[in-house]
């Protein structure tokens, strides 16, 4: 009755069939999860441009903004780091109460093009 016993462990109930596990695609999840990945770094990179375009920060030269973040990486004193800290979530709380300048300017474009002026 050992042997029995065994073989009706793996019989399907429902049907009577003989069950097995499904085999798992591995590079088929591992692809999954590198697309994944590949669109969070996307995400991110974008946000990232979108946060120097809001801060103004688009209108500095290259070689300068790379600097100034080289500085801010580089800067141990926790007191300026704090001081910073405390600046941006106010720019954020500040930014999250108006419209963005994007759509400002949007908007001033699309009334110059109702109007059939430039916009000053």
């Amino acid at each position: 009755m050992g042997p029995q016993t065994a073989q009706l462990e793996r019989i399907d109930p429902r049907n009577g069939d003989a069950t097995m596990r499904k085999v798992r695609d591995f590079d088929a999840e591992l692809k999954a999860l590198n697309d994944r990945a590949k669109l969070l770094k996307q995400r991110k990179i974008q946000q990232f441009g979108e946060l120097i375009e809001a801060t103004g920060a688009d209108a500095l030269e290259p070689d300068l903004l790379a600097g100034a973040l080289l500085a801010v990486v580089a800067e141990t004193d926790k007191a300026v780091m704090t001081k910073w800290s405390a600046r941006g979530a106010q720019f954020f709380r500040e930014t999250s109460r108006r419209p963005s300048r994007r759509a400002d300017s949007n908007d001033a474009s699309g009334k110059a093009a109702e109007t059939g002026t430039e916009p000053a």
